[in-house]
């Protein structure tokens, strides 16, 4: 108990200096007196720490810190996931990606064929995560590891979550994966081209040309066999789609989406949900379960998604993100189209207003997920419920008059 006091206090010490105006000597205390210690009985060795650790400052420019005058939830985000939809599905960005997606299947065929045997997972898919994550490996990756992942374990709000990713780039380099220097990561902390976070990288990155290094920021081969490896011990099933636009009539009502909510496709399309386009879904997908999709509500196109789909956001917990690797699959592969449906105007609402909307619905006892400002499945299909109990269309998006409702 004694150790533990100690330690709080000197944490809370260092977090006063770091706010007081000495933020690199506050973080150096803490390393010294919270961070070695703990590096030390997870096997670290004094000369790998030092070595980590040399030259790096505090980045006060970072999201989600702890500093005064900063409301508990962003009005802004950095990442495109946070946004309304339809600009998460810019026409031209997709058209580039897939075609230098195709031209990177094509060159890279044998690889993707031995990826796939091993893994299960088809390469237009993998291709769709590294397009979405660092653009090929075009997008610049430029910072210090060890920078972003000590301020944010320092500083940010989840400190516990960052130290333990810290620890884990310490290991990394302790086993000797990668050079401290090499570790370059972006702005969030994740790790090289597949954009992994340390922990995610020393259990699912490998080493697929045999070089005897796991390089997820140079060899094309590592970094899209470390996704398929991830993919794979995520459950992804060999020979299922991600899913399927679709078409939902107004009997079917767009509270019924959800992974806690799936059907046999036989029985959507008894319901009348059909695929854009009219065709049927395909004959081995009958039996199988499916799950519907609404990421905007009744204002964009719906989905009929499997199980892959939900493994896709073991990736990245986005619906849009999921949606977004898919779609930029199908467009590598059969050069499809873009989606048939319109994505409507929302408009922009904050974090903090979603998250208003979210703490109203809960205390009227919906169980939303978290009023964490992002309008997920369960904060979609409850703001659904709530309309139609109050007599209004259910369109299961928040939206700039469904603020001034939900008051």
């Amino acid at each position: 108990m004694r150790r533990l006091l100690a330690a709080f206090l000197m944490l809370a010490l260092c977090a006063a200096g770091a706010r007081a105006g000495d933020p690199d000597g506050a973080f150096r205390r803490w390393l010294a007196h919270d961070l070695w210690p703990a590096a030390h009985g997870a096997g670290i060795s004094r000369e790998v720490f030092n070595r980590a650790f040399a030259g790096v400052r505090v980045n006060p420019k970072l999201p989600d810190l702890i500093l005064p005058g900063q409301s508990r939830i962003p009005k802004r985000q950095r990442q495109a996931e946070f946004g309304a939809p339809a600009r998460y599905f810019n026409e031209r960005s997709l058209a580039a990606l897939a075609a230098r997606g195709r031209a990177l299947l094509g060159r890279h065929k044998r690889l993707f064929a031995r990826i796939a045997a091993r893994y299960g997972v088809p390469g237009r898919i993998i291709l769709g995560i590294w397009a979405r994550e660092s653009n090929y490996g075009a997008a610049r990756i430029p910072y210090n590891a060890f920078s972003i992942l000590g301020t944010q374990a320092f500083l940010g709000r989840r400190r516990e979550l960052f130290r333990r990713e810290l620890l884990a780039a310490l290991t990394i380099v302790q086993k000797g994966y990668a050079p401290a220097k090499a570790l370059k990561a972006s702005w969030a902390g994740a790790l090289g081209q597949p954009q992994m976070m340390p922990s995610f990288y020393l259990k699912y990155a490998v080493d697929f040309d045999g070089d005897g290094r796991r390089d997820i920021w140079r060899s094309i081969p590592d970094i899209t066999a470390s996704i398929a490896s991830h993919l794979a011990a995520h459950g992804w099933k060999r020979g299922l789609d991600w899913g399927f636009e679709v078409t939902v009539p107004a009997s079917v009502s767009c509270t019924l989406e959800g992974p806690d909510q799936g059907k046999s496709f036989a029985r959507w399309a008894a319901m009348g949900v059909r695929r854009a386009g009219g065709g049927p879904f395909p004959k081995g997908y009958v039996r199988r379960r499916g799950y519907l999709l609404m990421p905007a509500g009744r204002f964009g196109p719906a989905f009929i998604v499997t199980d892959n789909f939900y493994v896709l956001k073991a990736y990245n917990m986005s619906d849009l993100y999921a949606l977004f690797v898919g779609h930029l699959g199908d467009r590598i592969r059969w050069n499809a189209r873009s989606f048939r449906a319109v994505w409507g105007d929302v408009g922009h609402l904050p974090r903090s207003d979603v998250a208003a909307m979210q703490r109203r619905l809960e205390a009227l006892g919906h169980d939303v997920g978290g009023a964490d400002g992002l309008p997920g499945f369960k904060t979609r299909r409850y703001i659904g419920r709530w309309q139609a109990a109050h007599g209004l269309k259910p369109r299961c998006f928040p939206t700039q008059r469904l603020k001034a409702l939900l008051k």
